[in-house]
């Protein structure tokens, strides 16, 4: 998956990175790095701090991924702005500007892939998988509640319903950050992103 995002993201970078006078040439490639790895980081963030709803509702095309005011994009545009102002020493302005065209043209092409039945570089399935170490697996995320029984009750109430897919997700975007710190941070998510 990480290679496909690296993709989406260069296509979309022209206008915000490599034609913008503010990024020095020899620094186009690591930004859009950057930008690549808030993304997938991001993501996975919002699922294990119980956003998990709200990922699955973006990616799935429910919610507006192109609207910078959408709670997902806007702090997936803020965690971009400031490692661009950490990492490269870009002025504030021009950081968010970045973060603020590039992050919702992404995730705009990003759901637009992974809703689109003949596109097979993303889907939701294996986008949840990556970002949750393979907790998605299985589930058929299209007809999750007629399908699901058993075991999954993880709320207690009785039923397997949403609330519990948010919690085994969530859960296991916890545990794949868990292991991240001893496997490299952010590259050990990432190795397992390219599985």
């Amino acid at each position: 998956m990480l290679d496909q995002l690296l993709n989406l993201v260069k296509e979309n970078a022209q206008g915000a990175v490599i034609n913008n006078p503010a990024v020095p040439n020899e620094q186009n490639e690591a930004v859009i790095h950057a930008a690549t790895e808030s993304i997938a980081s991001g993501l996975q963030d919002e699922m294990a701090n119980g956003n998990t709803s709200q990922v699955v509702s973006l990616l799935g095309g429910a919610g507006s991924a192109t609207d910078p005011q959408n709670p997902v994009v806007n702090k997936l545009s803020g965690n971009l702005a400031g490692t661009l102002l950490e990492k490269f020493n870009l002025p504030a302005g021009t950081a968010q500007q970045i973060a603020g065209s590039l992050i919702p043209a992404v995730l705009g092409s990003l759901v637009k892939k992974t809703n689109d039945p003949n596109d097979h570089s993303f889907n939701l399935q294996g986008i949840l998988n990556s970002l949750t170490g393979g907790q998605a697996s299985g589930i058929n995320l299209s007809g999750i509640l007629g399908r699901l029984s058993g075991g999954l009750d993880k709320d207690g109430d009785g039923d397997v319903d949403l609330q519990d897919l948010m919690g085994v997700l969530s859960n296991g975007a916890k545990q794949q950050q868990q292991q991240q710190p001893s496997e490299g941070g952010l590259g050990g998510m990432l190795k397992n992103l390219l599985g």
